[in-house]
């Protein structure tokens, strides 16, 4: 299937277009950024022992570990 470029269509089908987005959006429940953010803040703390990027990873179980190291001569 070919890309569908916006500009190639004529204006009537990209208002069209756009009506159908805004119904789509005026339909989301919304809510308030104060509240979202300290329900986001409080999750990443519950959270953060389990985390390893911030915990890291025992050595026994990194799968990036080098196995050897590498010689040249």
């Amino acid at each position: 299937m070919p890309a569908l470029h916006i500009e190639d269509l004529p204006e009537k089908e990209k208002l069209r277009m756009e009506v159908e987005q805004l119904r789509k959006e005026v339909k989301l429940q919304r809510q308030q950024v104060s509240k979202c953010s300290e329900e986001i803040k409080n999750y990443i703390e519950e959270r953060s022992g389990e985390d390893p990027l911030v915990k890291g990873i025992p050595e026994d179980k990194n799968p990036f570990k080098e196995k050897g190291s590498c010689i040249i001569s």
